[in-house]
């Protein structure tokens, strides 16, 4: 499971993005008050996970349906935690590099076949047939946050408040200006670095982008990265402003002032990443 120094890439799509009964749920969990807060959120979901594969170690349980619920210039939008597909996706990354003997320790036979059949059916089974490819609505990355990330976000869509107990420090965007600054992106790197690992992390978080309504939002929140960061790094972080910076370069051949930059963000991220060994 990922830790709580994670960061989350989200996208909320509008309720009639869903079908009928869908709709009606969401309708009703965002009316009733049931979500949770994004501070609250991770650990809950780590602690559903964990609880359910603590049952026995036998079955993969029915667990609730929850979601983010965000009011965006009037409408509802949920981001849906698809807890049975984490648990499951937690099942088989415990068996990962792991001895048989041990792995069949903690994760029995049994339950990995379980594990295995949600992710497949998750991807490949008969409701993508008839409703198309289930939309995953939340990556998440521990320690850091992955740099083409900030290629869907601009500067000044920031939102930091590192007063009080809370600290908040995200991104959100319309996702149709995400997948315009996603595309230009490709362009500008396919351009000048061709087929590079960037070029194709790029292409992967645009064509899921394009799986989500128009009318999304897409979030890049900085989660309990804030609570490792002091507050100074964390109001002068200018990330977005460095990828952006690092592409126009790009798209003008200056070569140089790109390659300044991507170190720039790097070596930031890298002091992030260092602490993990520090834990």
């Amino acid at each position: 499971m990922p830790s709580l120094f994670a960061s989350y890439l989200r996208v909320y799509e509008p309720l009639t993005a869903f079908d009928r009964e869908r709709q009606v749920f969401w309708r009703d969990y965002a009316r009733e008050g049931r979500d949770m807060g994004l501070v609250e959120g991770p650990a809950r979901q780590r602690t559903a996970v964990l609880e359910a594969l603590g049952a026995g170690w036998t079955r993969l349980p029915d667990l609730p349906d929850e979601a983010y619920v965000l009011e965006w210039d009037g409408s509802v939008l949920v981001c849906p935690w698809n807890l049975r597909l984490r648990v499951a996706e937690a099942a088989l990354s415990a068996r990962d590099g792991v001895p048989a003997v041990l792995a069949d320790a903690f994760v029995p036979p049994v339950l990995a076949g379980q594990a295995k059949a949600v992710v497949e059916d998750w991807r490949s089974g008969a409701k993508v047939l008839e409703q198309g490819v289930p939309r995953v609505h939340e990556q998440i990355a521990t320690w850091g946050v992955p740099l083409r990330w900030f290629t869907f976000v601009d500067l000044e869509e920031r939102e930091i408040a590192l007063t009080g107990r809370r600290r908040v420090l995200r991104y959100r965007t319309e996702i149709s200006k995400a997948r315009r600054r996603a595309h230009r992106a490709v362009s500008t790197l396919r351009k000048s670095l061709g087929d590079a690992p960037i070029t194709e992390a790029v292409e992967e978080g645009t064509r899921w982008l394009e799986e989500f309504h128009p009318r999304s939002v897409v979030e890049l929140d900085y989660g309990g990265l804030v609570n490792l960061l002091p507050e100074d790094k964390l109001s002068e972080d200018d990330s977005p402003g460095l990828v952006s910076a690092g592409l126009s370069a790009l798209s003008r051949g200056d070569a140089e002032s790109a390659s300044e930059a991507y170190e720039k963000l790097v070596a930031r991220w890298r002091l992030v990443q260092l602490l993990e060994r520090c834990n």
